[in-house]
């Protein structure tokens, strides 16, 4: 059911308040595929086992869960979810929270989130630019998963990061967390061979993407500094391995590896790689001179505290 402001795809709402009637971000044909298969209600698992693709693993495996699916949430909470995507990890919202509010600046990939969702009664997406979305609700969690590095599509200032983690900030209740999960441009993969995540360039985190103009990731230090400088007091940080998309382990910084648990080089996933050195024995030296963290392949940070904006 559908009007020009809402639509309704079993108990989820689309909000289209916010949507300027053109998608501003898109994977590709791959999108109608996915829309296609959630649709039908076809099982993912059917879907994967006879389909070789990227993406298609991407968008519907269930270990893209991993990443929060250990995290207590606690009871009666609510969750601002920024760029939701084709719902990879909205569905585990859902399960744990009692109300979710997704955000996507694409109306295809929010069909398909809502379609894959749709007998979730306590979600509902939003679809537009998060700059031009304006919601009074404020939340206990907001998230930025795979989001903050392409915070220039979103926010037009001359600081786009810092500002996307403010305006993200504006949204938390009293005691809220941020919820940040976001590559190491520093990450061992990247020296050992694997192309760059977003650009599908050899080293260009490693040299300050020359020439790029649409992504930026950010070194431990660097994400700090931005999270400081968006006005949080306190930023606790994981470490999902091999990265945060496809994660098996998740580390703290209260138990960090003693050895680094995988024997092959991190997978590049859709693209070809180079394999410069062996990443367990560089990581193995790397974690006895406590370096880990340093070099870890990305970042899953919970930010809180500070003054209410």
């Amino acid at each position: 059911m559908a009007d020009q402001m809402n639509e309704t795809i079993g108990n989820v709402r689309l909000n289209y308040r916010f949507y300027k009637g053109s998608d501003q971000y898109s994977d590709g044909d791959i999108e109608d595929t996915l829309l296609q298969i959630v649709q039908k209600d076809e099982p993912f698992e059917d879907v994967l086992a006879r389909e070789n693709n990227w993406a298609l693993l991407y968008h519907l495996t269930p270990i893209r869960e991993n990443l929060l699916e250990w995290y207590d949430f606690g009871e009666g909470k609510s969750l601002l979810e920024i760029g939701a995507g084709c719902g990879g990890v909205t569905g585990l919202f859902c399960k744990k929270l009692d109300r979710v509010v997704a955000i996507d600046l694409s109306r295809r990939r929010s069909l398909i989130n809502a379609h894959r969702n749709r007998d979730a009664d306590n979600l509902e997406i939003v679809v537009g630019n998060f700059e031009d979305i304006r919601i009074e609700e404020k939340f206990d969690y907001v998230t930025l998963i795979g989001v903050l590095e392409y915070s220039i599509y979103y926010i037009q200032s001359d600081n786009p990061f810092a500002d996307m983690l403010k305006k993200a900030r504006s949204y938390l209740k009293p005691g809220g967390k941020l919820i940040i999960a976001i590559e190491n441009k520093y990450g061992i993969k990247y020296w050992a061979g694997a192309r760059e995540d977003h650009t599908g360039n050899l080293m260009d985190g490693l040299m300050g993407y020359p020439g790029v103009e649409r992504v930026r990731t950010f070194s431990k230090e660097g994400l700090e500094a931005l999270i400081r400088e968006a006005g949080f007091a306190s930023a606790q940080f994981y470490y999902p391995l091999p990265d945060y998309k496809l994660p098996t382990e998740i580390y703290s910084q209260k138990r960090l590896p003693k050895a680094y648990p995988f024997v092959t080089n991190a997978p590049n996933y859709d693209q070809e790689r180079y394999s410069f050195f062996d990443e367990k024995k560089v990581m193995d030296e790397l974690i006895r001179e406590g370096k880990f963290e340093m070099f870890a392949n990305s970042y899953l940070v919970f930010c809180e505290g500070g003054e209410q904006p």
